[in-house]
């Protein structure tokens, strides 16, 4: 079952390589199969390993602006994120925010997944790229299951609404936030 959403942060023009051995080795004891969406900045909608990675695999990316992920409180925050950005961090808000998305788009009453979403054609990747729409999804449940990580310069955090059918174990609270 497509549980997760992998919010990803990573240098301008990291290949696809270094991204898929981030995101393995974040998954820990979770497949690729449990994955729904990768999300990550905005600014990532041409950077060619990111969206190499995702067609590889078959998986759309959603991006979120940098007002959607500053309305994300982060523990941690990224002086990289905060001095070339703008903002606290990147992997850890998009993956709660694609959860949240996702969830939001899965108790609508008869909405279809693609329809909360505006799709973004770009000509240069075959994965499906969507931006959810304005304001930044908003719901109580969606944790991180795994907190930032970081290989390579590249950073990966696992979100998801399904804590208990992600298999994580529920008193772990050094890898769960929840979002405001």
């Amino acid at each position: 079952m497509k549980t997760l959403t992998v919010g990803i942060g990573c240098r301008l023009h990291s290949p696809a390589e270094e991204i898929e051995a981030a995101v393995r080795a974040t998954l820990r004891s979770h497949t690729f199969d449990e994955i729904s969406t990768v999300a990550s900045i905005d600014t990532k909608a041409h950077e060619a390993g990111l969206l190499e990675f995702c067609a590889r695999h078959a998986l759309p990316l959603m991006l979120f602006s940098r007002a959607q992920i500053a309305a994300i409180a982060v523990d941690d925050p990224s002086a990289a994120a905060r001095e070339h950005l703008g903002i606290d961090g990147v992997c850890e808000p998009c993956a709660l925010l694609a959860a949240a998305a996702e969830s939001e788009a899965a108790s609508a009453p008869g909405a279809a997944h693609a329809s909360t979403f505006a799709s973004v054609a770009l000509a240069a990747s075959t994965a499906p790229i969507a931006s959810p729409a304005s304001p930044a999804p908003n719901a109580s449940n969606a944790q991180l299951l795994v907190r930032k990580t970081i290989h390579n310069g590249v950073t990966v955090a696992i979100a998801s609404t399904t804590a208990h059918a992600a298999g994580e174990p529920t008193n772990n609270d050094t890898q769960k936030q929840d979002l405001p």
